[in-house]
């Protein structure tokens, strides 16, 4: 194993001779809240901006400046980024991206269109969303859905490189944005209802060649493991890790992809991520912990090796994607300051670890309707530590497959999906946009073909019984794994956060609105609602003085599916047709960009 480590890292030999620095124009962003050139608007990933023009006192105030039309129809997520006197914006498929001129009333300076095979749209899960670009170094980045990365000029939108991630036609796409972190672009893929062998891969920043490419599932060679300095909970994973936890050659259908969020650690020279699903959706299927599908990394970005990683739910039975967000924050627990990572888990449980090593310091409840599970075993002496209890009524491996099981919270959406928390550090609180949603899931036999669906079960979504809302927007403290304040929504709430120095935390509704809420109480301080449904991500910048808040519109995504691709049948959209019929009633389609700011 130590020769396959000598051989495996060898290659990155004149890389980690370099100095070992972020980004420098990405860092340089950072500490100017002028800008934004990254979804998160830092690589700690906490969507908090410096800027309070804008506070808890005049937000009552704000107003639509200016409105850009996308052009294109299905969910918007993602946000915009500025940087400097330049906007860019990005659609859902084809993934247009425009640069829009913020000294001239967002007019066009250039457009660039990829041309992609529609028959990418069928193939991607959820809707055709894409969560946005990353600026860095000169250069606009865009993962787009057919998997193609394409490095543009930020002045002339000529492109610079492009190289492809993965194959369509086995099923892999793309829904996620990039992370630029150093001389290399991090990049994701999408596919886990396809079977795919998920990854993420390290393209060169300014060449896009690849350097490394680290699989969830499979051997240590490919999962960049070294079994002795690895470690899960404090311990080495040890030899083989993943491949134990599989039956026979499963792990190459395997999915944990990574399609989710990406933040980083310049001090501590590490990024971190979470993977999704194991395929297939029937647990029968796949016996064993299927590691590392649902997992928290933490990864060296010059290697790609892995420091520590932590499984969330092990031998997963109800698509508890670990996608989510990992926050990194800097907060005391009994007493002592930790260096955290947090991070609110589709499973409905909300993660505290110390992000140098992985310890785990809290895991609690962050919906109350939570129920599959009745806590995380937290005593360091037992041999379940870390892992869920799940409670046996509502496991769907031992009701077996065929079986319908029935009133399981949260719904395969998760109490949270990809929609970012934010983080004030002025109040020390995290804001959490959740889904409040059950299901019935009724696993079943399915073989697998490349390139084609490979679920193998149907779900239903609804409230919890007695409930009507089916969202609610918290705040969360992380070091006590506690519920501050909870402002109930109709709907779940799939719209990323914003908090900001002005003690204002913002987020979208599926209805359309845009809401200001005080950061101490939740109490709402302004709303306005846009021309559709909100599943985009808050951002603040400021330009020539003047702070601006600006939001992407445009119905979709899972929640959203029904009304973004004309579905019906209450069971399609992987069961969230039924459970957002309602929708329709209040939003329509339509792709948009709405930016507010206080008047003269």
């Amino acid at each position: 194993m130590k020769r396959l480590y000598a051989s495996l890292f060898s290659a990155t030999a004149l890389t980690l001779s370099a100095p070992a620095f972020a980004n420098d124009s990405v860092l340089k962003a950072e500490q100017n809240p002028a800008e934004w050139v990254i979804q998160a608007g830092n690589y700690a990933n906490t969507r908090y901006s410096k800027l309070d023009q804008i506070n808890e006192n005049n937000v009552k105030k704000l107003a639509p400046a200016w409105t850009f039309s996308t052009g294109v129809l299905r969910g918007h997520e993602g946000s915009p980024i500025v940087v400097g006197d330049v906007m860019y914006v990005h659609t859902p498929f084809p993934n247009i991206v425009y640069a829009l001129d913020l000294n001239n009333d967002g007019k066009i300076l250039w457009k660039y269109e990829p041309k992609q095979d529609p028959n990418v749209i069928p193939v991607m899960c959820c809707d055709t969303v894409n969560r946005g670009l990353a600026y860095a170094d000169g250069m606009v980045f865009l993962h787009q859905a057919d998997t193609t990365v394409v490095a543009l000029d930020g002045k002339t939108g000529a492109v610079v490189w492009k190289t492809v991630n993965g194959d369509p036609k086995k099923g892999e796409t793309n829904t996620a944005t990039v992370l630029p972190v150093k001389d290399k672009l991090l990049v994701g893929i999408s596919g886990g209802e396809f079977g795919v062998h998920c990854h993420v891969t390290a393209y060169d920043l300014h060449t896009g060649k690849l350097i490394w490419r680290a699989y969830s599932e499979g051997p240590d060679d490919q999962i960049l493991f070294d079994p002795e300095k690895t470690t899960s909970l404090g311990k080495p994973v040890g030899a083989d890790s993943s491949l134990k936890t599989w039956k026979g050659d499963q792990w190459k259908t395997g999915g944990g992809c990574t399609w989710g969020w990406y933040s980083y650690d310049p001090k501590l020279n590490l990024v971190y991520y979470g993977s999704g699903n194991p395929s297939t959706w029937n647990p029968k299927q796949r016996p064993g912990d299927n590691k590392w599908s649902m997992t928290v990394f933490a990864r060296n970005p010059d290697t790609g090796e892995a420091k520590w990683v932590y499984q969330m739910t092990p031998h997963d039975q109800w698509d508890y994607d670990g996608i989510n967000e990992m926050p990194l924050v800097d907060q005391k627990i009994d007493g002592k300051m930790r260096k955290l990572l947090v991070h609110f888990d589709r499973n409905g449980f909300g993660y505290t670890l110390d992000r140098t090593d992985g310890e785990l310091l809290v895991a609690q409840k962050y919906d109350p309707a939570v129920n599959w599970a009745s806590k995380v075993d937290m005593d360091k002496n037992s041999p379940t530590y870390g892992r869920p209890l799940v409670v046996a009524k509502y496991s769907t491996e031992d009701n077996g497959e065929d079986v319908n099981s029935k009133g399981i919270c949260p719904a395969a959406l998760g109490s949270k999906d990809e929609q970012p928390s934010a983080f004030s550090p002025k109040t020390g609180l995290f804001y959490v946009p959740t889904n409040h949603v059950c299901m019935d899931y009724e696993p079943f036999r399915v073989s697998y073909t490349p390139g084609q669906p490979y679920v193998g079960a149907t779900l239903s979504m609804y409230p919890p019984a007695g409930d009507a809302n089916m969202g609610n927007f918290i705040a969360w403290d992380a070091t006590k794994g506690k519920i501050v304040w909870s402002d109930p929504e109709q709907f779940s709430v799939w719209s990323g956060a914003l908090a900001t120095a002005g003690n204002v935390v913002f987020y979208g509704t599926l209805e359309g609105y845009l809401k200001a809420v005080d950061a101490k109480t939740g109490k709402l301080l302004w709303k306005f609602k846009t021309p559709s449904g909100i599943i985009g991500n808050v951002m603040t910048y400021e330009h020539k003085g003047k702070q601006y808040v600006a939001i992407l519109s445009g119905v979709g995504g899972w929640a959203g599916i029904g009304l973004a691709a004309g579905l019906t049948d209450p069971h399609a959209g992987l069961g969230a047709v039924g459970g957002y019929a309602a929708l329709s009633n209040y939003t329509s389609l339509g792709g948009s960009l709405t930016v507010f700011a206080l008047p003269e």
